[in-house]
């Protein structure tokens, strides 16, 4: 199995610069496919003030100045534009960075008990989309509104004239062009571990993605790569059709524990894995992450 990274860097706390740094030394670094923004209006953890840019608009300045990665958002929320709006601004953006869009997707902010998908504390959500007037949603309602969101990219960006009519969405006569560069379109992750979502990503991803530790402990993970395999039976899909994907928070202080981890996750069969770098981001981090984390791993692994 290759092994292949990528670098994601959330715009929390964070000046424009720094990240826009990053992401063009990465843009050079041939060893990373990749790269990621979040979508979040506010900080998730520490202070509650502080700068928090906007993903999608990120996404298309840092698409503009780079030439080779691989780009997305890890994921985006469905909760937050309307499907069709969604779909043009994505193909814009293959547009622009000359296909290079991996359209990550997740169901967005739902009622959900505290410390639900290993962040500590009361939902985020919550007061996220109280702040920006955005409304809460069942788990298993998120799950469906993003099913239907998925078959609205989909017809998007294959049709002439595309009409949906759905439980929750409805389009009439939506034309979008320009098409994406990438035919039928650009690939689709999919971020999540609950049941439905597990059935979901069977049945539509290209790519699943999870959170390692200390998010989800191998545990959790190694049940949830149970469960995928199992709704990929279930539907006679055949699971090594969708790449595995772990995203991992890496440590300055002891890359030794971040290897040990990715290591893990590779025997768990996962494929691709996406190191979060922690702010501040240290002058020449990019080669630092591949001196320290994806050289050695490679190196043990050949």
């Amino acid at each position: 199995m290759e092994l292949s990274f990528g670098l994601k860097t959330t715009p929390m706390h964070v000046p424009y610069a720094d990240i826009q740094r990053v992401w063009l030394e990465a843009d050079e670094v041939p060893q990373l496919r990749d790269a990621w923004l979040w979508d979040h209006f506010l900080p998730l953890v520490g202070p509650k003030d502080g700068d928090v840019l906007e993903g999608w608009t990120l996404l298309t300045a840092l698409a503009a100045q780079t030439t080779r990665l691989r780009l997305g958002l890890l994921v985006t929320s469905n909760r937050i534009r309307p499907p069709a709006v969604l779909g043009k601004i994505a193909s814009t953006l293959d547009v622009i960075s000359g296909g290079r869009l991996i359209m990550g997707l997740g169901a967005g902010g739902t009622h959900q008990p505290a410390g639900t998908g290993g962040i500590p504390g009361p939902n985020p959500a919550v007061a996220e989309y109280a702040a920006y007037g955005l409304t809460l949603v069942p788990p298993g309602e998120g799950v469906d509104r993003l099913r239907e969101t998925i078959e609205i990219l989909r017809g998007m960006w294959t049709q002439d004239v595309f009409d949906f009519h759905g439980r929750y969405y409805t389009l009439e006569e939506n034309r979008n062009e320009p098409k994406p560069i990438q035919r039928p379109g650009p690939p689709l992750l999919i971020g999540g571990w609950g049941n439905r979502m597990m059935r979901l990503i069977a049945e539509y991803a290209d790519i699943w993605n999870i959170a390692g530790p200390p998010h989800n402990d191998f545990d959790v993970l190694t049940d949830r790569v149970r469960r995928l395999d199992a709704e990929c039976a279930r539907i006679g899909r055949d699971p090594g059709t969708i790449s595995r994907s772990l995203q991992q928070i890496v440590s300055y202080d002891d890359p030794a524990s971040t290897r040990a981890i990715v290591h893990r996750a590779a025997g768990l069969g996962f494929d691709h894995i996406v190191l979060s770098l922690p702010r501040p981001y240290p002058e020449r981090a990019v080669r630092w992450l591949v001196r320290e984390i994806i050289e050695p791993v490679e190196e043990a692994a050949a």
